[in-house]
């Protein structure tokens, strides 16, 4: 079995592991408090900075010259109008963009949830709330509305996240289900455009599924057959460039070592952070402690890539309040530190890419070819 096998299967090991204890937290979430992205027919809408030029990092690397290293924020639960009032201002203020991964049925108020049913399930049911009240999904509305027009990107986290346990679930789905769910997605864009959605379904491109389960061998065909270009679900040992599966790119959630928690290694996204240190246990007291522990692995991985193979850092989060908010002060601090660095870019998956399909794809694969950045205990 070679090596690039045995990786393939430990990370299958690692995101089934987690698969359990992600439905029972992210489960709860729902935009009147913290939540998790949207999809839409094509029709004329606005498209954000057309007329804009484009930023400076934005073309063909010289001979001998290193990569911008891009740090790509991408949050789970963007449905919490408090989180994208905070997030929004906080990433003006250093020249970020970020990626919302909004499930669709956020656009669905409380009253109008029978008109979602998931692949295999009865109407109505969902792992997750709907979108609360009419002036939930009204705020939602505008927040996103407000974000695109910053230069933010909105991807896809699907409708019902039905992970393991809740079946049938994403990780049983065959091309058939996905496509139902993403119709569905697209038809509730539909729908919103009557509250003044003014998101462009033809720019959204990606996204991250439910636990980050799936049949990727299906799931990547049926997204290159939408005309999607990326997906940010798998997972990888150490922060590693991204690569084509179907004619997709697969931005990889790394799995780093942890060196407040001696250095056992976790998926670089909230949740997992939380349940490693304490079983994903409500412990307010505690957050200072944790956020300094997450803040240290972002920027202990970040100077790794830095200093390494430069490849496009990954950060997964959500938008919530766990344990004190500790999870989401930590992300805060990374980004207002981070993206004010020299040579480094926080920027939206679908930046990441039209900036390397500037580059010449021999020299992308020499630090492809570079060993993946880790978080590594000192010598």
């Amino acid at each position: 079995m070679n090596r690039r096998r045995r990786w393939e299967i430990l990370a299958l090991g690692i995101a089934l592991m987690i698969t359990f204890v992600t439905l029972v937290v992210v489960g709860t979430q729902r935009p009147g408090s913290s939540a998790n992205t949207l999809v839409g027919t094509p029709a004329p809408q606005a498209v954000p900075h057309t007329d804009v030029a484009p930023p400076q990092w934005m073309r063909k690397i010289k001979a001998g010259e290193k990569p911008p290293q891009f740090i790509v924020f991408s949050f789970d639960g963007a449905g919490s109008h408090e989180h994208w009032q905070k997030m929004l201002p906080l990433a003006r203020g250093v020249n970020a963009h970020f990626s919302g991964f909004l499930s669709g049925i956020y656009l669905l108020d409380d009253s109008r949830r029978a008109e979602y049913t998931g692949p295999g399930h009865k109407p109505g049911k969902a792992s997750i709330g709907f979108g609360g009240t009419k002036s939930d999904v009204t705020n939602l509305v505008g927040d996103l509305n407000q974000a695109v027009e910053q230069g933010h990107e909105i991807g896809t986290h699907y409708n019902g996240h039905f992970c393991k346990g809740a079946e049938p679930s994403v990780g049983k789905w065959g091309a058939d289900g996905w496509n139902n769910e993403l119709d569905q997605f697209f038809k509730f864009m539909d729908g919103a455009r009557d509250l003044g959605l003014k998101v462009d379904p033809r720019t959204v491109k990606g996204g991250r599924t439910p636990c980050l389960e799936g049949q990727f061998n299906v799931l990547m065909p049926t997204l290159a057959a939408r005309d999607m270009t990326y997906d940010s679900s798998q997972v990888s040992d150490g922060l590693g460039w991204p690569t084509q599966q179907s004619g997709v790119w697969e931005f990889f959630m790394p799995a780093v070592k942890v060196p407040g928690a001696n250095y056992r290694k976790t998926i670089l996204m909230d949740y997992n952070f939380w349940f490693m240190l304490n079983k994903a246990k409500d412990e307010p007291a505690r957050a200072p402690e944790f956020t300094k522990i997450a803040l240290d692995t972002y920027e202990r991985l970040y100077q790794a890539a830095y200093d390494g193979n430069r490849a496009p850092m990954v950060v997964g989060n959500h938008f919530n309040n766990w344990t004190g908010g500790a999870f989401m002060t930590a992300v805060e601090k990374f980004m207002g530190s981070a993206c004010a660095k020299p040579e480094t870019v926080c920027a939206t998956y679908t930046e990441v890419i039209n900036w390397m399909k500037l580059q010449d794809p021999a020299v992308l694969d020499t630090f492809r070819k570079m060993p993946n950045a880790q978080v590594e205990p000192p010598a």
